[in-house]
């Protein structure tokens, strides 16, 4: 695994959502928020388990696909987003995977604020 430094990077995202939402989110809530900015569709305030787990799915599969991990496959009836394993994914401990994720969240939004 490379080298992950960015660490400002992160204190700075994580800086500004929480000045926009009012409270200081956790990577889970991130991958919520990418989720649903992803799916666009849903405007619910209450989700179900399952629907969270679902958003973050699509957050992790988006995230990925900056790496070549994922590719878009196509939206079900509902409008959903799937997603197909292009190759393995590497074998992280968690520590490994959680900061993976990290530098891909900060990479993400580097590329929202751009378009």
């Amino acid at each position: 695994m490379e080298k992950i430094d960015f660490v400002e990077e992160w204190k700075e995202l994580l800086n500004r959502l929480t000045l926009q939402f009012g409270k200081k989110p956790d990577l889970q809530a991130i991958l919520f928020l990418i989720g649903m900015n992803e799916v666009g569709f849903i405007e619910e305030k209450k989700f179900t388990k399952e629907q969270k787990q679902d958003l973050m799915h699509v957050a992790t599969c988006v995230l990925l696909s900056q790496e070549d991990y994922y590719i878009w496959e196509k939206n079900d009836e509902e409008g959903w987003p799937h997603y197909v394993l292009t190759k393995e994914l590497p074998d992280y401990d968690m520590l490994q995977q959680e900061l993976w994720l990290k530098k891909l969240v900060v990479k993400y939004f580097e590329q929202q604020s751009l378009s």
